[in-house]
């Protein structure tokens, strides 16, 4: 083999290593924009979730209030103690996890 057979086989393999590189490079940005847009499907589906939960609260608000305005007493005090309830256990179950 000659010295300029040598020669350019040695550039064609620091060619063929460049480009193995670049493509590499360029794989890890399609990997990245790839995780990018499910952490963004992600965010849109929790904010969607949100937007219904608080759809959902506006909602047993004005049950609840009409509840009240209708005067019933028993009804009032139950769902107090339910609420009372309700937030002792979540208090007592939070400050044992954290």
């Amino acid at each position: 083999m000659s010295s300029q057979a040598w020669e350019r086989e040695q550039q064609n393999d620091s060619r063929l290593d460049e480009l193995a590189s670049k493509v590499s490079a360029l794989r890890g940005v399609t990997i990245d924009i790839y995780d990018n847009a499910r952490d963004h499907t992600l965010i849109d589906s929790t904010s969607d979730t949100f937007s219904s939960l608080g759809t959902s609260l506006k909602g047993s608000a004005g049950r609840l209030t009409r509840m009240a305005q209708s005067g019933n007493k028993v009804a009032i005090l139950k769902l107090s103690g339910i609420i009372v309830g309700v937030v002792l256990v979540l208090y007592w179950g939070l400050r044992l996890v954290f």
